[in-house]
Formats: C-alpha cells, sequence, structure tokens
C-alpha cells in the first residue's frame, strides 16, 4: 500500500524521512555521488521549518519511506500568480518501477492546486533519461516565451559562505 505523507518538519520522524531519503538521493549519480554533508543531514529539517513556503512529500510503502518530493512556493510575475517549484523528486532505488514518483507528482498537482498556483517548475538534468520521459508524458515541457529566442535554462552561481 501507498501513502504520500505531507511532511510536518518539526515532526522529528518526518524529518529523519526527509533527511534519509535526500541522502539517499545525493548518494546516487542523479544527486552528485556524493552524501549529504554533517552539517546539512543535522540541519535540513530544522532549516525547511524555518522557510513556511517549504513543503515535502513523502511516498510510504507499506509504512516505509520510499519518495520523496521537496518543493517551494514561489511567485511567477507575469501571470501575478503563486508557483511551485519541484527542487528534489527521487524514489528510492527499491522501489522504483512502481508508480511512485508519478504518485508524487499528481499529490504536487494537488498542493498546486489547493495554493492556487498557475503552474510547477522543476529542473532535470539532460541526461536523466527516464525522470524527463516521466515528466514529458505527463505535460511538463522545456520552458519558452517565444521560439525566436529559444529555451528557458537553468543556471547557477555558487557563493562562498
Amino acid at each position: 500500500m501507498l501513502d504520500i505523507l505531507d511532511a510536518d518538519f518539526n515532526n522529528p520522524a518526518h524529518g529523519d524521512m526527509v533527511v534519509a531519503l535526500l541522502d539517499e538521493y545525493a548518494r546516487g549519480p542523479m544527486g552528485g555521488n556524493q552524501p549529504l554533508s554533517d552539517y546539512a543531514r543535522a540541519n535540513l529539517a530544522a532549516e525547511l521549518a524555518r522557510r513556511p513556503t517549504a513543503g515535502a512529500l513523502v511516498a510510504l510503502h507499506d509504512g516505509t519511506p520510499a519518495g520523496l518530493a521537496i518543493y517551494f512556493e514561489g511567485f511567477s510575475t507575469f501571470a501575478c500568480k503563486p508557483l511551485l517549484n519541484l527542487h528534489d523528486l527521487m524514489v528510492s532505488e527499491r522501489f522504483r518501477g512502481q508508480g511512485i514518483a508519478r504518485r508524487l507528482l499528481a499529490a504536487l498537482d494537488d498542493v498546486a492546486a489547493r495554493r492556487g498556483c498557475c503552474k510547477i517548475t522543476l529542473e532535470v538534468l539532460q541526461g536523466n533519461e527516464p525522470a524527463k520521459a516521466l515528466y514529458r508524458q505527463i505535460g511538463y515541457q522545456g520552458y519558452e516565451l517565444a521560439g525566436d529566442t529559444g529555451q528557458a535554462m537553468f543556471w547557477q552561481k555558487k557563493l562562498v559562505a
């Protein structure tokens, strides 16, 4: 049986599930092949709890944490409405191929609808063909305003702390 839990970051059991699943994701090829830092493991749940726009959905397969979707509410200036950004999506390796990612994404659709969001955004690595195929199947596509300016690209600038 699969249940989707809306994580409460102030609940230690929920926080532990979020951290453990995210650490598993970070250790894999689509997460950079590196575990979360000791600092992140110790502080992630509390830091997410401090951010009112943060949320997480945890998929539980017969009570065992099996998948995770971490999201943040943002704002679309052009639509003048909120949006959700799916920041992390993962399914634990032993539970893959069972439709868990699809269920997490459907639950995320429900969250976005309840919040009156105009869209859900996400980033995906070019080489993550399984994720790209799933996203396309359920209606996601590259973002562009006009064909002659091309698709949007996701860039970053790391800051030294």
